[in-house]
């Protein structure tokens, strides 16, 4: 399926309009849907194509497979010869830019990481032939890839294409919206929950469906011995560090409950002093996102950071899947299933959910419909309270606060009393100059509704609550 990637489809054609040579970088982590994209680009764009996606293959092998394709261009109805090949990578790249002197001519180099693997020469001799031929072509480029480290380093000072790059595309997830469209017999709180086990990525979401129960999806895929979900993980973690036994340990700590560098390293599974290190490259590769207080100004020092996994599938996979092994080797589904769904809503609530309502805010403040606009929206943390939403605008001293309850029962006047009386203070008091000339919002979201008493102290408070039906259809537009 082609899903939700219009902005980046405008992007990419905004980036062909542009007259002479374009060379555009394309990253993003495996099966997030880069090659679905670039191909249904290149279609959509009626311009000739030559695609090419490098294999852990020799240098030699590599050089081949390209000379191929370019071979198959030119000779469409032409039985190959099956040793052709270009001598060098340079006599290759003069054939395109003799294909592209005078038409656009889109090539693309899928997993291009695995070509400056076998033949780390290849960004040089790639650079000299943009320099001398490609850049005076028609030809519009595409470096496409997975590792995100070395797609990275293509770009950096010291890099032999360093200056050359005309664009770059990072290829995210899709958003919570996208999902209506995999799963639209799904009402918001299935969906919601689907989001917290698989996230937003294409080749997850294709692998479900909306005519099983969320058990029976479970059942026939991530809980299958022989599934593509079972080695998802180490697969994806071991093609893109080495040492992947840290690595591992510490996304495992984190989907445990520990989120500091010191609660990390405490867990005992990564040599002392390294903890950093490793975080550091897991941030690096989208794995792992460290998180603020939004109440803590970006130009302030703190020690107040915590760390995430920003793959909801590998928070799962970590909270459910890795610890129960020997119920996935012996096929005991009913039994996992049960592990699972004993904890499965306090899961959602404090992921998924969580997330979409600091994404509902971010989404109003953006569109005009909070009070302010927000510089900043996540959440609020300190040794005294916490706030599942906290949207501040320092310019206008102004700041909303709020609680995202996952709870199968309406919420009731107690906990709207709690967030005004109770836990507000304690955030002012947070912030730089707290006790004076702040304007203060608050917002409720919930699951299950409000009671309502919980509904009539929010009215006569100014207090906005946000329903889970409210809440799906202002993301899902």
């Amino acid at each position: 399926m082609f899903v939700d990637r219009e902005q980046d489809l405008a992007d990419l054609n905004d980036i062909l309009s542009w007259p002479g040579a374009q060379l555009i970088l394309v990253s993003g982590r495996r099966r997030v849907g880069k090659t679905t994209l670039l191909i249904e680009w290149a279609r959509r764009s009626g311009y000739p194509l030559v695609y090419w996606v490098a294999s852990r293959s020799s240098a030699g092998v590599l050089l081949q497979d390209f000379s191929q394709a370019l071979w198959r261009h030119t000779h469409p109805n032409d039985v190959m010869p099956t040793s052709f090949s270009y001598d060098t990578w340079t006599e290759a790249c003069r054939q395109v830019a003799a294909l592209a002197a005078n038409q656009r001519l889109i090539v693309i180099l899928d997993e291009f990481a695995y070509a400056v693997d076998a033949d780390p020469s290849l960004p040089s001799l790639l650079q000299n032939a943009w320099d001398h031929h490609l850049k005076q072509s028609q030809v519009c480029l595409v470096l496409s890839g997975s590792h995100i480290s070395l797609m990275n380093e293509l770009q950096t000072h010291a890099a032999p294409l360093y200056g050359r790059f005309t664009a770059q595309l990072r290829v995210d997830p899709l958003p919570f919206r996208a999902l209506k469209e995999f799963l639209p017999r799904y009402d918001t709180e299935k969906r919601v929950a689907v989001y917290a086990i698989l996230g937003g990525i294409p080749a997850y979401l294709e692998h479900f469906s909306d005519r099983h129960t969320l058990r029976e999806n479970l059942e026939r895929t991530v809980m299958r011995r022989t599934g593509m979900f079972r080695n998802e993980p180490p697969v994806l973690i071991g093609d893109l560090v080495r040492e992947p036994r840290y690595y591992a340990a510490i996304l495992r700590a984190i989907a445990a409950g520990r989120h500091t560098p010191d609660e990390i390293e405490k867990a005992g599974t990564v040599p002392p002093g390294n903890v950093g290190k490793y975080l550091s490259k897991l941030v690096e590769l989208y794995l792992v996102e460290r998180r603020l207080p939004a109440t803590v100004p970006r130009e302030q020092r703190t020690t107040q950071s915590r760390y995430y996994l920003r793959d909801p599938f590998l928070r799962f996979y970590y909270r459910f899947l890795e610890p129960n092994q020997d119920l996935l080797e012996l096929s005991l589904t009913d039994a996992l299933w049960s592990l699972i769904n004993e904890q499965l809503r306090a899961f959602i609530g404090a992921t998924a959910f969580e997330e979409l309502c600091r994404e509902w805010t971010l989404v109003q403040g953006r569109t005009g419909k909070l009070p302010f606009v927000p510089q900043a929206v996540g959440g609020h943390w300190n040794p005294t309270v916490q706030a599942d939403v906290a949207a501040v605008s320092w310019r206008e001293k102004a700041i909303l606060l709020g609680e995202c309850k996952w709870g199968t029962e309406p919420v009731s006047r107690q906990v709207v009393s709690e967030l005004i009386e109770d836990k507000t203070p304690l955030v002012l008091a947070a912030l730089p100059d707290g006790k004076t000339g702040w304007r203060v919002y608050h917002a409720l979201f919930a699951r299950a509704g409000f009671t309502e008493a919980a509904t009539a102290l929010a009215r006569e408070r100014g207090i906005m609550l946000v329903d889970l039906e409210q809440l799906g259809r202002e993301l899902e537009g």
